[in-house]
């Protein structure tokens, strides 16, 4: 079965266990060559560990009984995108709304600001301007960007 196959009965699966919980959501599904299966599962209070816990197992569980895996040959991995892994949902975004974030656009322009807004099609930043430290706010289409990571302040 192809990969893409795979990851979508992965999806429906988690989907239905996810069914119950409105505040949580899939960020992405990975599949190494190894069969090693990597989910991110994000929630917009915040992830916590005793959930992710319990889906592993749950899904865990599905797998082995739906064989799409031959001999059962897999692992898998439940947890929150890392502060290192890029925001890929609108509802990422949401959650990350007054957070410094790092866009770096298509044509590998990178803009770094507060995220002010997020909508399914845009994000706006408040970008800091020369030696003045003038504020200016930047929309940019989804569809521009590469990838936007959140920056850690100290």
């Amino acid at each position: 079965m192809a990969n893409e196959q795979v990851i979508a009965s992965i999806q429906e699966k988690l989907e239905a266990l996810l069914a119950d919980k409105p505040d949580y959501f899939i960020v992405e599904i990975r599949i190494k060559p190894t069969n090693n299966v990597k989910v991110f599962v994000d929630a917009d209070g915040g992830a916590s560990i005793d959930r992710l816990v319990s889906l592993n197992r749950q899904l865990y569980r599905q797998l082995e009984e739906s064989a799409l895996f031959p001999d059962n040959d897999f692992s898998l991995e439940v947890s929150s995108p890392g502060l290192d892994e890029p925001l890929k949902s609108p509802r990422q975004f949401t959650k990350n709304i007054g957070r410094k974030v790092e866009v770096t656009k298509l044509d590998g322009a990178v803009l770094e600001g507060k995220l002010l807004a997020a909508t399914e099609a845009d994000l706006t930043i408040e970008e800091t301007i020369g030696k003045k430290k003038e504020l200016k706010q930047t929309t940019i289409n989804l569809s521009e960007i590469k990838h936007t990571k959140v920056c850690i302040v100290f």
